[in-house]
């Protein structure tokens, strides 16, 4: 599709609330809802400025609000190949987008309407709600992503939503290819390529609970047929592919699954934290699960991990022999901070680590943190809570003055300075050195350029 649309724009106006708050930032809630499986977090109210704070400014960019109308996404976001970036989007019990965004221009399109791709446009629970996967890009610079469902409302049934589609973008073609349904009823929470083998890895996601059915499996690219390696019943589960060519899943209880092509095998591996197994405070090993943001470094041979509710991060040899994968606490995402929230953490393209952590301050307000890791380095640092330098960058209000609706999600400090006020959902760098974030109400860009990151 070639509809464009500039990002920023001329009225500026902090919106109030009095609004229906999206499934990922309802004040009322708790940190996992039980039914939807929709990730929550208590919003503040407005917080006075502390002197002190190392600001980190970030110009902000508004998703198309018609692709994402509550003002919510997730994981997904990545750069091609061609420098641009690629967003899903979540527009719930109406369709999903991968939006394309150009830095150069500041401007966005839609570049895939799932609905449109997959030849039907089914609403309410039967649609293809979310883009929840973590964007990959194979080595041809085709973008791998998948679509998922949202919430059913009263009498609806889970069943009545047909499944997600594993989907490849070409940007340098504009075509998109669509491949069948692989679980009916599941979502698609994960999707990793390995181009040179033909071949992309799935996680499934049923959204029931206690525990999520999440199914671990092959695609072959050419055929598209698949292989059912086995249910690993871990929520949000991230697929990586290591130097050896071999994918890793997490599984309910703290093993890892890992499936090695050249063998044919799959093996599922105990994991150690600094020696011994996994604590419970570590949440890597909770027999209920709980999402852990998982990335690979760009020479396949470390994994990183951070739970979403641990203010720890941790890393893994995966270069290590035997059925056991030794792990060791790399520290504190944001020392001192009572709580945090992670939903974003990416290994950039030299290596270095990145998270946005909301983390809860003395006086219970939760603030976004970027922390960046450099391997060698003893510990992640948190290198400063992020501003919004252009707070005019779409409306919020109408022409009469009134709250533009999920439009509520910046809050302006005493002392001026305007930032988001919940969780982060997706966190990316690119080869120019940029981060990229992704908040809530409107769904928007954060760019923090290098010049703004500190040494």
């Amino acid at each position: 599709m070639s509809r464009l649309f500039h990002t920023r724009s001329v009225e500026s106006s902090q919106a109030g609330s009095g609004v229906r708050v999206p499934h990922a930032a309802r004040p009322e809630l708790a940190a996992l809802a039980v039914a939807g499986a929709s990730l929550l977090i208590m919003a503040p109210s407005l917080p006075a400025a502390e002197p002190h704070r190392q600001w980190i400014p970030a110009t902000a960019y508004a998703v198309p609000f018609e692709t994402a109308p509550e003002g919510e996404g997730y994981f997904s976001i990545v750069e091609g190949h061609n420098r641009k970036l690629y967003i899903g989007t979540h527009a719930n019990a109406v369709n999903s987008y991968l939006v394309e965004f150009d830095p150069q221009t500041g401007q966005m399109r839609i570049a895939v309407d799932a609905h449109q791709a997959i030849g039907k446009d089914l609403r309410g629970f039967a649609a293809q709600s979310k883009i929840h996967t973590r964007n990959n890009v194979g080595a041809s610079g085709k973008i791998y992503f998948g679509t998922k469902q949202g919430y059913p409302t009263m009498g609806e049934k889970w069943e009545d939503y047909p499944g997600g589609y594993p989907m490849v973008y070409d940007p340098a073609t504009g075509e998109t290819k669509v491949y069948p349904i692989p679980v009916p009823h599941h979502g698609i929470i994960s999707i990793t390529p390995d181009e040179s083998r033909g071949l992309a890895y799935l996680s499934t996601c049923s959204d029931e609970r206690p525990l999520d059915s999440t199914h671990f499996l092959i695609l072959d690219l050419a055929s598209g047929t698949y292989r059912d390696l086995m249910d690993c019943k871990h929520m949000y589960a991230f697929i990586v592919v290591d130097y050896r060519g071999r994918a890793y899943h997490p599984v309910a209880g703290g093993e890892i699954a890992r499936y090695d092509p050249e063998s044919d095998r799959l093996e599922r591996l105990q994991q150690t934290i600094d020696g011994a197994p996994p604590t419970p405070e570590s949440m890597l090993a909770l027999p209920e699960t709980h999402p852990i943001n998982w990335d690979i470094s760009p020479d396949g041979k470390t994994l990183y991990a951070v739970a979403m509710s641990c203010n720890l991060m941790f890393s893994y040899d995966l270069t290590a022999e035997g059925d056991t994968l030794p792990g060791r606490t790399l520290g504190p995402l944001v020392p001192g901070a009572p709580s945090t929230d992670c939903r974003a953490l990416c290994v950039g393209p030299t290596g270095v680590v990145w998270a946005a952590v909301t983390a809860a301050q003395p006086d219970g307000v939760q603030l976004l943190h970027l922390v960046r890791y450099r391997p060698g380095e003893a510990a992640p640092t948190c290198l400063g809570t992020v501003s919004i330098r252009n707070p005019d960058y779409t409306p919020f209000v109408d022409a009469e003055g009134k709250p533009l609706p999920f439009h509520h999600g910046l809050v302006t400090l005493s002392d001026g300075t305007v930032t988001t006020r919940y969780v982060n959902l997706g966190i990316c760098q690119a080869a120019s050195g940029a981060v990229y974030m992704l908040a809530l109400c409107p769904y928007t860009v954060l760019e923090v350029r290098p010049a703004d990151l500190p040494q």
